[in-house]
C-alpha cells in the first residue's frame, strides 16, 4: 500500500512530466524553430511569469483509440488563469510538441471551458495558436471541438476582449477562431494563418504559391487585413498583447483605464496653424496632427499595414483611451475604399462595445469612384461604416480638418449621424461635392453658352469655393458647432471629451440591428 508520501511524490512526478508536454527532444525543436513552447509564452504573458494552470492532467477519451498513442500530455494545451498589470486574464496555449498541437475533443473543451470561465469572470481571453489543425484520429469528434470553439468565441463577442496571437501554423478551421476574435496578432515567419494550405490549392486550382507568401504575417497583414498587429518573434506578440490590453476594459460594463492625473492639459501647439499646405491639393501625413494632439507616446495603431487611407488607432487624451479613426491625405487622397470601410466599421463597433469614445479626424475627399470599387460591393461596404457610426452610442467627437465630401464626410460621423460635437479647422471645406464637379453641374448651361467655356468655367470654380468650400456655411446651419484654430485643437477635444462622458442615449429596443454584410 502506497503511503502519502509515495502519492505526493507520483503526483510531483506526473505533473513534471506533463509540464515537458512532448518531451526534451521536441522542445528542443521547437526552440530551433524560433519558437517557444506552451507554457514559455505563458510565463511571459502573465505578471511575475506566475499562472494557474488548470486540467493539467487531461486526456483523450480512450474510445477514440488514437492510433499508437498511449498518453497526450495535457492533450496538447495549456489552459491558464493569470493577471496582466493587476487584471485578472484566462488564456489556452496550443503545444505544438504535444500531436503538433492538433485538436482533439479534450483539447477543444478545455479550450471553451476557460472562455466560459473569462465570460463568468469577465476578464479577457487570449489565444495562443500553434496547431496542426484537427485530429484526424478522433474524426466527427474533432470537428464538434472546433464547432464548440468558434460558439464561444461568438458568446464572449462584444462582452470580454478577445485577443489571439498566431505564433505557428492555423490552417484550415483553425483559422476561424482567431478570426471570431477581436484582434489577431501574427509572428513573422513562424506564423501562418490560411483555409487551404499551398498543397491543396495546388491540387484544386494548379496556383502555384509558397506558404509564408499565402499565410504570412504579412500577407495577412497587407493584403487579406485578417491580422491586426505584426510581431517579430514570440515575445513582441506578447508585448503587443499587453500593449494592448492597457487600453481596453475588461469587459463591457467597465470603462477602459484612466491613466491620468485628474488635471487637464490643455496647451496649445501652434505648429498645428501651419501643418496644412496651402493647396487643397497638397498631401500631408495625418500623424504629424495625431500625434502633437494626444498625449505623447500614446498614438497605438492597428491594421497599420492594410487600408493605408484610413487609420484606426487607440490614443489616450489626458490619461483617457479613445479610439481614433482618421482619414489620410498621403495614401489615395484618403478617399474611402471597400477595405477602409470594412477596417474602420469594425473598429467603430468595437470601440461602442468597449465604452470607447471615438474621435474623428475628417479630410476626404469622397468614396473610391471606380468600375473594380463598383462591382466590389462599394455601396454595401460604404453603407457599413455608417451603419457602424449611427448605431454607436458612446461619446462620438468628429474634426473637420480639409476636404468632407458628400457621403464620405456623412460616413466620416457627421453631426446627421450621431456625433456630438463637430468642430472643423478654418481650412475645412464642406460641400456635398468638390468645386469642378459641382460647377459642372450647377452652371453646365451657364458654362456651354459662353464664349469662353473654360475660363468661365474656371471663374464659377473660384467663386464656388470662396463662397462654399468653408466650414462656415455648415457653421450657420448648426452642422457644425464650432470654427477653431488648428492649434486650440487639444483644448476643444479635451473639453469635449471630459463633458460628454457621462453621456446617456436610448436607443429602439430590438435583438440587434441588420449591418449591411
Amino acid at each position: 500500500m502506497s503511503s502519502v508520501k509515495d502519492k505526493i511524490l507520483e503526483l510531483r512526478e506526473k505533473k513534471a512530466n506533463t509540464l515537458l508536454g512532448g518531451g526534451i527532444e521536441k522542445i528542443e525543436q521547437q526552440h530551433k524553430l524560433g519558437k517557444l513552447t506552451a507554457r514559455e509564452r505563458l510565463h511571459l504573458l502573465f505578471d511575475n511569469g506566475f499562472y494557474d494552470e488548470f486540467f493539467i492532467f487531461a486526456q483523450p477519451n480512450r474510445a477514440f483509440e488514437l492510433a499508437g498513442i498511449k498518453q497526450s500530455s495535457a492533450d496538447g494545451i495549456a489552459t491558464a488563469l493569470g493577471s496582466i498589470d493587476g487584471r485578472l486574464v484566462y488564456a489556452a496555449s496550443q503545444d505544438f510538441t504535444v500531436m503538433g498541437g492538433s485538436v482533439g475533443a479534450m483539447h477543444a473543451w478545455k479550450m471553451s471551458e476557460m472562455a466560459k470561465k473569462a465570460l463568468r469572470d469577465g476578464a479577457p481571453f487570449i489565444t495562443i495558436n500553434d496547431s496542426g489543425g484537427a485530429r484526424i484520429q478522433e474524426g466527427i469528434y474533432s470537428l464538434r471541438g472546433y464547432g464548440e470553439i468558434f460558439y464561444h468565441n461568438t458568446l464572449l463577442s462584444g462582452v470580454v476582449p478577445q485577443i489571439a496571437i498566431v505564433a505557428g501554423p492555423c490552417a484550415g478551421g483553425a483559422a476561424y477562431s482567431p478570426a471570431l476574435m477581436d484582434f489577431i496578432i501574427m509572428v513573422q515567419g513562424t506564423g501562418k494563418m490560411f483555409i487551404a494550405g499551398p498543397n491543396v490549392i495546388k491540387e484544386a486550382t494548379g496556383e502555384d504559391i509558397g506558404a509564408e507568401e499565402l499565410g504570412g504575417a504579412m500577407a495577412q497583414a497587407t493584403i487579406s487585413g485578417n491580422v491586426h498587429f505584426i510581431a517579430r518573434d514570440d515575445a513582441e506578440a506578447i508585448e503587443i498583447t499587453k500593449k494592448l490590453l492597457s487600453y481596453l476594459p475588461s469587459n463591457n460594463t467597465e470603462n477602459p483605464p484612466y491613466y491620468g492625473s485628474n488635471e487637464l492639459d490643455l496647451s496649445n501647439d501652434e505648429s498645428l496653424n501651419t501643418i496644412i499646405p496651402d493647396d487643397p491639393r497638397e498631401a500631408y501625413n495625418m500623424y504629424d496632427i495625431l500625434n502633437r494632439v494626444f498625449d505623447p507616446g500614446t498614438l497605438f495603431e492597428v491594421q497599420s499595414h492594410f487600408a493605408k487611407n484610413i487609420i484606426i488607432a487607440f490614443a489616450r487624451l489626458n490619461g483617457r483611451v479613445v479610439g481614433v479613426i482618421a482619414n489620410q491625405p498621403n495614401h489615395l487622397s484618403g478617399a474611402i475604399d471597400i477595405n477602409a470601410s470594412d477596417k474602420a466599421s469594425r473598429f467603430v463597433r468595437f470601440c461602442n462595445a468597449f465604452n470607447i469614445p471615438l474621435i474623428s479626424f475628417v479630410d476626404v475627399p469622397g468614396f473610391m469612384p471606380g468600375v473594380e470599387q463598383e462591382f466590389g460591393g462599394i455601396i454595401r461596404h460604404g453603407a457599413k461604416l455608417l451603419f457602424s457610426y449611427s448605431a454607436t452610442t458612446v461619446p462620438k467627437l468628429t474634426l473637420v480638418i480639409r476636404k468632407a465630401y458628400g457621403g464620405a464626410y456623412l460616413a466620416m460621423c457627421a453631426k446627421s449621424l450621431g456625433a456630438d460635437r463637430v468642430a472643423a479647422w478654418p481650412t475645412a471645406e464642406i460641400a456635398v461635392m468638390g468645386p469642378e464637379g459641382a460647377v459642372s453641374v450647377l452652371y453646365r448651361d451657364e458654362i456651354k453658352n459662353n464664349e469662353n467655356p473654360k475660363a468661365k468655367r474656371q471663374e464659377l470654380i473660384e467663386k464656388y469655393k470662396s463662397e462654399m468650400l468653408n466650414p462656415y456655411v455648415a457653421a450657420g446651419a448648426g452642422m457644425v458647432d464650432s470654427v477653431i484654430e488648428p492649434m486650440q485643437t487639444r483644448l476643444y477635444l479635451s473639453i469635449a471629451l471630459e463633458t460628454s462622458l457621462n453621456k446617456r442615449e436610448l436607443r429602439p429596443e430590438k435583438k440587434h440591428g441588420l449591418i449591411p454584410m
